[in-house]
């Protein structure tokens, strides 16, 4: 990318073989002297929608690093060229990190070390951007007092609290308004597609797990639903466009909201996947339609199913699983309670807290 100035008034940036003219006021809006903008907060002290916007440059020079334009408003200010090339190219850490497919041969994911100075560090830069390619990550020998795991989360972010609570605890009981709190198989599912927003990550922290079952599985319903498409682009079609309803009901709360089971996003690419059969409730369409729709999401669901697609593994005391409630669906095998106790706790957090601690920390570690 380069900059560069036209007539000694124009602005233009070349990226590839195409030039564009940058607006003078957008430029105008970037002031960043400390007459114009707070340096704690890095917040404008002026209201730019307030102004006129027939701004025009008078003079513009190159020095050194740095843009120097004098405005027709008598506005004189430098801008930092690197910085203007970065906020041109887009080079958001986040939107920048590909998703990597994964299946049943991913044998061995990678393990991340928890420390006393964890959250600030490298190690935590790069367990968020291996979030982001996979789906999930694994902490080990996080400490299980005091129900730490909302300390963690508050770390990164701030806990998304739900009708379950700030946190909850995952183990057997007596009637319970959840299967997850029983000792049955969980076959592979999102959590809570029945809220409006649907929380975004959900952390799941080992506290004791003494029995011999009770192993976790996580399925990648990016990897999944892509391959869904080339294989069957009908069902794939379908199911990416008839809403359903997710519906959640217990003696203080009715729950509910509707979504496609492929949720794409504006470009009609991958966005989010929901998916917990036990919960949904398809609309009444044409009979062919509904028959087109239930062989898709039965063929949907044996693919969510297949060993192909499923990593299983056990989870320790003071194991930290992280996983992204739009794209992962996990799940459970069943356990004998009378082998032992098995204590899982779990929160919710959203993706501006791992999004806005990733740009933290690339800005402080200078990465």
């Amino acid at each position: 990318m380069k900059l560069e100035i036209k007539d000694n008034q124009k602005i233009f940036f070349t990226k590839s073989s195409s030039s564009i003219e940058i607006h003078p006021f957008w430029l105008r809006e970037r002031l960043n002297e400390k007459e114009f903008l707070d340096k704690g907060t890095q917040q404008r002290l002026f209201d730019p929608s307030s102004m006129n916007s027939d701004i025009h440059i008078k003079k513009a020079k190159i020095v050194g690093e740095y843009l120097e334009l004098e405005f027709n408003d008598g506005i004189f200010s430098k801008f930092n060229i690197s910085k203007i090339k970065e906020e041109l190219s887009d080079k958001d850490i986040v939107k920048n990190i590909i998703k990597m497919k994964w299946d049943s041969n991913l044998s061995n994911p990678k393990k991340f070390e928890y420390k006393e100075d964890f959250f600030e560090t490298r190690e935590m830069y790069d367990l968020l951007v291996s979030f982001y390619q996979f789906g999930f990550a694994i902490i080990k020998n996080v400490p299980t007092e005091n129900n730490y795991i909302v300390k963690f989360a508050n770390s990164i972010g701030s806990v998304r609290r739900t009708n379950f609570g700030e946190h909850f605890n995952v183990k057997s009981k007596s009637n319970p308004n959840d299967l997850a709190y029983t000792t049955l198989h969980l076959s592979p599912h999102t959590d809570n597609p029945y809220r409006n927003p649907v929380p975004c990550i959900q952390l799941l922290h080992c506290i004791e797990n003494e029995v011999k079952g009770g192993f976790s599985t996580l399925v990648d319903g990016y990897t999944v639903t892509e391959d869904l498409k080339k294989e069957d682009p009908e069902a794939y079609k379908i199911l990416s466009e008839v809403k359903v309803r997710f519906k959640f009901t217990d003696k203080n709360v009715v729950l509910e909201d509707c979504s496609e089971l492929i949720h794409l996003n504006e470009y009609k690419e991958f966005k989010q996947v929901r998916f917990s059969p036990r919960l949904d409730y398809v609309p009444v369409l044409e009979k062919d339609k509904l028959d087109l729709y239930y062989k898709a999401r039965k063929k949907l669901s044996d693919l969510y199913n297949s060993k192909k697609y499923r990593i299983e593994f056990k989870l320790i005391p003071k194991d930290l699983l992280m996983m992204d409630n739009y794209r992962i669906l996990h799940g459970r095998t069943k356990f004998d309670p009378s082998e032992g106790k098995r204590f899982l706790q779990g929160c919710y957090i959203d993706f501006d807290s791992t999004e806005g601690k990733l740009r933290h920390l690339k800005r402080k570690l200078n990465i």
